[in-house]
């Protein structure tokens, strides 16, 4: 990804160069995927972000690297269970009555809105992780911390959809409990290319690195 001239000279102005890292851990890097379910990615579902269909190709490589590599993937799944009363200033305040009861029956556990997305190359050695708000490291919302704990995990790529929502969200959470955290552009997928772009802009400008899943690949390899 090639950023504008003033976000380049803001990032090696803080930091002294433009990617921090000439190389990645293997086995202590864990590629999370968020989100990547029917609901957020096919046609007919109310959360549908249709561009997240055309990133498949590129989680699915990235993933198969990072296993051969030694690394882990995590499959993150969001389930709205529950979620009128847990998180319920979202689902009364944000979202008309409308949306708010078709989101509780297409992300409950048992729709086939929460399931992943056909076409995602999962296997049955990556960790499955059920979050229930936005970012899957916020307080209460899911088991992942533990996971990359569990794992010796340090630093984290991530992948998934939406860039500017979910993905981000958990992303900044990573960051700010220190792990190293990476954000994979064409594995990830925004409403539109503005959001999607403005996202990794402002992600540079605090927060940690972009690199595509090639540059991904080749610092896992190095």
């Amino acid at each position: 990804m090639e950023f504008p001239q003033w976000v380049v000279d803001r990032v090696l102005a803080r930091q002294g160069c433009l990617h921090p890292h000439e190389h990645l851990p293997a086995r202590r890097t864990a590629f999370v995927v968020v989100d990547l379910q029917n609901y957020f990615t096919q046609p007919g579902y109310q959360g549908e972000n249709a561009p997240a269909r055309a990133t498949f190709g590129a989680v699915n490589r990235l993933a198969q690297a990072v296993r051969a590599a030694g690394g882990l993937v995590v499959w993150i799944q969001t389930c709205a269970d529950g979620a009128d009363q847990f998180w319920s200033h979202h689902h009364a305040k944000m979202l008309t009555p409308e949306r708010s009861a078709r989101r509780l029956v297409e992300l409950s556990r048992s729709h086939a809105g929460f399931e992943l997305a056909p076409g995602l190359q999962a296997e049955a050695q990556d960790p499955r992780v059920v979050k229930r708000c936005y970012s899957a490291l916020a307080p209460g919302s899911s088991a992942l911390d533990a996971v990359l704990t569990a794992h010796g995990i340090t630093h984290v790529l991530i992948g998934g959809t939406v860039t500017n929502a979910c993905c981000e969200s958990t992303a900044r959470d990573a960051m700010m409990m220190d792990y190293a955290t990476v954000m994979v552009p064409d594995t990830l997928s925004a409403v539109t290319h503005a959001e999607h772009i403005a996202c990794l802009n402002n992600w540079m400008l605090f927060f940690g690195d972009v690199l595509e899943s090639d540059e991904v690949i080749e610092r896992l390899q190095a």
